[in-house]
């Protein structure tokens, strides 16, 4: 039982360590996402930092819709990058949980 118990709390900490090399590589992963006619342009990772917006000449005409570009657009590339990010820590999470009797689906 107790070996069981090791064992167990080993394989949660190579897990953890894991999770966290998982976490430091979607710093590398680039997503772009952008405006749908193409007017607007941001690149982030999928930790989600911004890392580059390009903005169309046309849209600096326009206050208000430039915004609004911006709105929308950073918040699709900001969904885009946390289901990236959530898809990828979860299966090295669940990968690298234990078999505990009762918590398997």
């Amino acid at each position: 039982m107790f070996g069981d118990m090791m064992g167990m709390m080993n394989k949660i900490k190579e897990t953890q360590a894991k999770v966290e090399q998982t976490k430091k590589r979607l710093d590398t992963v680039m997503l772009a996402e952008k405006s749908n006619d193409g007017l607007l342009k941001v690149t982030i990772t999928a930790n989600r930092e911004l890392k580059s917006i390009e903005i169309d000449d046309e849209l600096l005409k326009d206050k208000e819709q430039l915004e609004d570009y911006l709105i929308l657009t950073l918040n699709k590339a900001i969904q885009k990058a946390s289901d990236v990010n959530d898809t990828e820590v979860s299966a090295v999470a669940k990968e690298g949980m234990p078999d505990i009797p009762g918590l398997t689906s």
